[in-house]
């Protein structure tokens, strides 16, 4: 019974968080899993602070800005705006390392799982932090509430209608990109539209901006009054109508139900189960809460199929590990890097239908590299790398590499891991537990396959000195193993 619900647990912690926190160990085999899914509930209700990194300089600079659209004019000296957007840059790189950081440690695991899903889902690349900034605060307010809200609110944000070029969408000479994306990735998929509901509707989004502040506006000049036929309904639309009929349409309903079900479930989708989520989560006028309700308080999500099926994403790894195995970062931005070469950085989505995720993660060469990171982190390993030259990303940090030792500062332009970790809690758990038994015992936490991991093989690699050091030595080879990549 005890391991019964232990697994059930980790699988819920997994999924509905960034997998278990050393201070939980004690309690997962303890309570159900129904009791775990009510504490993560209220520790996700209260309301998120609003994140802001940007510097004095960019602050001072936006309270200047006093008529629309200044920066993006010639106010500004040649040196004032490389200086403006190395700051975004920097801003940008702070605010992915803010936000990882509460993934990690933030008691409220099922919002910030939640915002992620919609981090991916409304994926937007734009390098003015102000922009990203309240993106993100969109994003994660409303992360539990009414997916129609939360549309509506993400398509005002001047983070998105700058992204998709809504800003160049006016009467005359309409441009489509926003009108394409609402639909084919927000909220209907691809195929559930004709070409002509995409030219109609990016008619009704005529007008539809924001000030250099990053303030919604609606150009009245800009705007096409004509009349509009959008997915069979006719009239004088403009972007709310739009989004109205959007939501109106059950294909809404199903195509964010199957995006759900597979980040947050199985990747081979179930269409019965989905028909009766995807129906509920449309009665209930798009109740985000309802719907993970729904999925984590039902008997089959605790199948055996679904537990220890999915390959964790890079940050889903970065933060779990953290969590298991609390730790200071001398050089947090090295987990930047790392989020490069793994192929999911925070902020910077491949393209607008964001990471694909699945198997699309794992490759010859990232998951050596994922395999690697435990040892990185625990100061065992070496790694030089340099990523992809892609401007965008690095963010003009070019040549940026990984390297991690402990005795050394590593080459010009480096970024090392020298990880501080906190082991105090983690040998605490396994007191009671003897020598024979550790490394299964550690396995059960460590891991969700129904694989088990060779001990004797796990015995070779590890440092026998003492119990303390056979411990964090067995504990860093079991999350460099294969199976630790599955949750």
């Amino acid at each position: 019974m005890f391991a019964a619900n232990q697994l059930k647990n980790q699988h819920l912690l997994w999924r509905a968080g960034f997998g278990p926190a050393v201070e939980q160990l004690a309690d997962l085999a303890q309570f159900s899993h129904g009791e775990f899914y009510k504490a993560l509930v209220k520790a996700s209700s209260k309301k998120p602070g609003y994140i802001n990194v940007a510097d004095n300089y960019l602050e001072g600079l936006m309270m200047g800005i006093d008529q629309v659209g200044r920066v993006q004019q010639k106010d500004l000296t040649p040196e004032e705006k490389r200086k403006m957007r190395q700051k975004n840059r920097e801003g940008v790189r702070n605010l992915n390392i803010y936000w990882l950081n509460e993934m990690t440690n933030s008691s409220s695991q099922l919002r910030e799982k939640m915002a992620f899903f919609w981090h991916g889902h409304f994926a937007c690349r734009n390098l003015n932090v102000f922009y990203q900034q309240e993106l993100l605060d969109v994003i994660r307010r409303n992360a539990l509430g009414d997916f129609g809200t939360l549309l509506r609110e993400v398509s005002r944000s001047a983070a998105m209608l700058f992204f998709l070029n809504n800003q160049q969408n006016r009467k005359g000479h309409p441009n489509e990109n926003f009108a394409r994306e609402v639909m084919e990735l927000f909220t209907l998929g691809r195929g559930h539209y004709t070409e002509n509901d995409v030219k109609e509707a990016a008619r009704a989004f005529t007008g539809w901006a924001a000030t250099a502040k990053g303030e919604f506006i609606f150009r009245t000049g800009q705007h096409d009054y004509g009349e509009k036929t959008v997915l069979g309904q006719t009239g004088n639309f403009e972007g709310d109508d739009v989004l109205d009929i959007l939501l109106d349409q059950k294909q809404t309903a199903k195509f964010i139900t199957k995006k759900i079900y597979r980040f947050f479930v199985n990747d081979q989708p179930d269409k019965q189960k989905m028909d009766w989520l995807a129906e509920r989560f449309y009665e209930s006028k798009y109740d985000i809460s309802g719907l993970l309700d729904d999925i984590f308080t039902s008997d089959w999500f605790y199948d055996e199929k679904n537990i220890g099926t999915k390959i964790k994403s890079p940050v889903e790894l970065l933060a779990g590990i953290q969590r298991m195995l609390p730790m200071k970062l001398a050089n947090e931005e090295a987990l930047i890097v790392v989020q490069r070469l793994l192929g999911q950085m925070l902020f910077y989505p491949p393209n607008v239908a964001g990471w694909p995720g699945g198997r699309t993660w794992i490759d010859s060469s990232t998951l050596m590299l994922r395999m690697r990171i435990p040892q990185l982190i625990n100061d065992k390993d070496e790694m030089n790398m340099t990523p992809k030259d892609d401007d965008d990303q690095i963010m003009g940090n070019k040549n940026e590499a990984v390297v991690n030792t402990k005795n050394k500062t590593g080459a010009k332009g480096t970024k090392a891991i020298h990880a501080s970790v906190d082991w105090q809690l983690y040998l605490k758990h396994f007191d009671k537990t003897s020598r024979e038994k550790l490394i299964n015992s550690m396995a059960g936490i460590l891991l969700q396959t129904k694989t088990a991991v060779d001990a004797e093989i796990i015995k070779q690699y590890t440092d026998e000195s003492g119990r303390n050091s056979f411990i964090q030595s067995a504990t860093i080879q079991i999350m460099s193993t294969p199976e630790y990549q599955l949750c």
